[in-house]
C-alpha cells in the first residue's frame, strides 16, 4: 500500500509539473483522458444546460402516450465524430430540426467552462453539421508548428491558430494581403515566416524595403529584386507592370479557345498554362508602405502618385498574371493619400498585430468584422506575434506567428538561393551581394574606416 501510494504521489507531482512547465506534453500524457471522459460523460447535460437540445417531436409524444410510456426527454445535436488531436479535441454534430449553427457559436463560452477546456470554437461545415475544436490549452503561448503540414505550391503555413490548426497563407485563394501593427508587435517575425516558408518554392521574391532595406536586404540572397527607396521603388513597379503585361499577352496567345479545344483547358491565367510555357509567379513584399505614400514636395508627389498608380494596378490586375502583393505598415488608412483606400480594397487578406489605437484596427477590419476590430485592440503588448487574421467574407481567428530569429531566415534563404530564377525584366534591381570588407560602413562620423 506504501508503494502504491509513493507512486500516486509522483505522478500526480510529474502531472503537475507537465501542466505547469510543458502544457502540450501533460495534454498528450493526461490531459486528453481526463477531457475525453468529462465529454463523453457530461455531453447530454451541458447540452440541455447550453441550450442546444430541442423538445421531442410530436409523433414521438403521440407514440409515448399511445403506448403509455414515459414523455421521451430533450434532445441534444447528434455526435457524428469525435477525436482528440495534439492540442484539444474535435466533435462534429449533426444539428437538430430547429437548431443553427449559431446556436453552437453562442454558446461557445459556455462550453468552454463546462467541458473543462481552454478554447472552443465552432464553425459550420455543410448544412446541419458543426464542428466544434476544442484546445486543452493555451496553443499560442509557446507556438509550436505540427510536424505534417500541408504544403502546396503558393501556399505557405506562417502561424498556429488559436483552436490548434495551421494559418495558411495561400496565394492562389487569397492574392493580396495587408498586414498592420505596431512596432515591435510582430510584424518582422511574420514576414521572415513568410519568406523563409516561400524560399524553398519556385517563385521570384521581389522586395521595397525604404527603410534602407534594413528587414528585407539580410534575406538577398532568394530575392530577385530588391529596393531600398522610394526612387527605385517606383522604378522596379513600373517594371512589374510591365512583366504583367509580357504575360498578358503570352495567356493570349495559348488560351486555345478554338472549337477543337475542350473548355476546361483553355487558359486564363497562368496557371492554366502548360509547365512549359508558365511564367514564374512573383511575391511582392513591401515593408512600411507609408514611406512610399508620404511626400514633401512637387517632384516627391509625382513620384508618389506614380508608385501608389503602380500598386494598384498590380492588386487589380496582377493575380491572373501570378504577380501577388504582400503590403505590410504601422497605419494604412486614408490620411496617406488618393488610391491609397482603392488599393486597400484589393487586399482581400487582412493581418493585424497590435495596434496603438482603434482607428489602426478599422483599417484592417472596419469594413469586413466589427467583432474582429475589438479582437485587435485587446492584444496585450506582452504578446509579440499574436494577431488577428480575417479576409473578406467576414471570417476571422487568432493566430501567432512560431518565433524565427533573423538569422534562421537568413540561413533559410542561403540554403535555397539557387532558386532565384532569371527574370529578365526585373534584371537591374539584383542586389548586388558584397561583403562589409568589400564596402565597409562607419557608424558614425568620426568612427575610422578600415581597408
Amino acid at each position: 500500500m506504501t508503494g502504491f501510494t509513493v507512486a500516486l504521489v509522483l505522478v500526480v507531482a510529474a502531472a503537475g509539473l507537465l501542466r505547469w512547465r510543458r502544457p502540450a506534453w501533460y495534454w498528450l500524457t493526461f490531459g486528453v483522458t481526463f477531457a475525453v471522459l468529462r465529454v463523453l460523460v457530461r455531453y447530454a447535460s451541458v447540452m440541455d444546460a447550453c441550450g442546444l437540445t430541442v423538445p421531442p417531436s410530436r409523433w414521438r409524444l403521440a407514440l409515448a402516450r399511445v403506448t403509455n410510456r414515459p414523455m421521451p426527454e430533450s434532445r441534444p445535436p447528434r455526435m457524428l465524430r469525435f477525436h482528440p488531436t495534439r492540442t484539444g479535441l474535435v466533435l462534429r454534430l449533426g444539428l437538430r430540426p430547429g437548431q443553427d449553427a449559431f446556436d453552437v457559436a453562442a454558446a461557445s463560452d459556455r462550453l468552454r467552462h463546462s467541458f473543462s477546456m481552454y478554447g472552443v470554437t465552432s464553425r459550420e461545415v455543410r448544412s446541419g453539421v458543426v464542428e466544434v475544436r476544442m484546445t486543452g490549452y493555451d496553443v499560442l503561448k509557446r507556438v509550436q508548428m505540427p510536424a505534417k503540414l500541408d504544403t502546396r505550391p503558393m501556399r505557405v503555413p506562417v502561424a498556429l491558430r488559436e483552436d490548434g490548426s495551421v494559418h495558411y497563407r495561400d496565394y492562389r485563394a487569397i492574392p493580396h494581403a495587408l498586414t498592420l501593427g505596431a512596432t515591435e508587435s510582430g510584424k518582422s517575425v511574420y514576414q521572415r515566416n513568410l519568406v523563409a516558408g516561400l524560399a524553398p518554392m519556385d517563385v521570384a521574391l521581389v522586395g521595397i524595403d525604404c527603410k534602407q532595406g534594413v528587414e528585407l536586404f539580410p534575406l538577398a540572397r532568394r530575392f530577385s529584386a530588391l529596393a531600398d527607396n522610394p526612387d527605385t521603388a517606383a522604378d522596379l513597379l513600373d517594371a512589374l507592370v510591365s512583366r504583367m503585361e509580357g504575360v498578358y499577352q503570352l495567356i493570349r496567345a495559348e488560351q486555345r479557345i478554338t472549337s477543337a479545344v475542350p473548355d476546361a483547358e483553355i487558359a486564363a491565367d497562368i496557371w492554366d498554362l502548360p509547365d512549359h510555357l508558365r511564367p514564374v509567379p512573383v511575391v511582392v513584399l513591401v515593408d512600411e508602405v507609408a514611406e512610399l505614400a508620404l511626400f514633401a514636395s512637387k517632384e516627391e508627389e509625382k513620384r508618389r502618385d506614380r508608385i501608389i498608380t503602380a500598386l494598384v494596378r498590380l492588386a487589380q490586375l496582377g493575380r491572373a498574371a501570378g504577380i501577388y502583393l504582400e503590403i505590410c505598415g504601422q497605419r494604412f488608412g486614408s490620411e496617406l493619400g488618393k488610391g491609397i483606400t482603392m488599393l486597400r480594397a484589393q487586399l482581400t487578406g487582412r493581418t493585424a498585430h497590435r495596434v496603438n489605437d482603434e482607428t489602426s484596427a478599422n483599417m484592417a477590419f472596419g469594413d469586413i468584422s466589427p467583432d474582429a476590430v475589438l479582437a485587435a485592440i485587446q492584444i496585450p503588448a506582452e504578446l509579440r506575434g499574436l494577431a488577428v487574421a480575417g479576409d473578406s467574407t467576414g471570417g476571422w481567428h487568432r493566430i501567432r506567428a512560431p518565433h524565427t530569429s533573423l538569422r534562421q531566415a537568413v540561413n533559410t534563404c542561403n540554403r535555397h538561393a539557387h532558386l532565384v530564377p532569371d527574370l529578365p525584366e526585373l534584371a537591374p534591381f539584383r542586389p548586388e551581394l558584397t561583403s562589409s570588407a568589400e564596402a565597409p560602413v562607419p557608424l558614425s562620423k568620426t568612427a575610422p574606416v578600415t581597408v
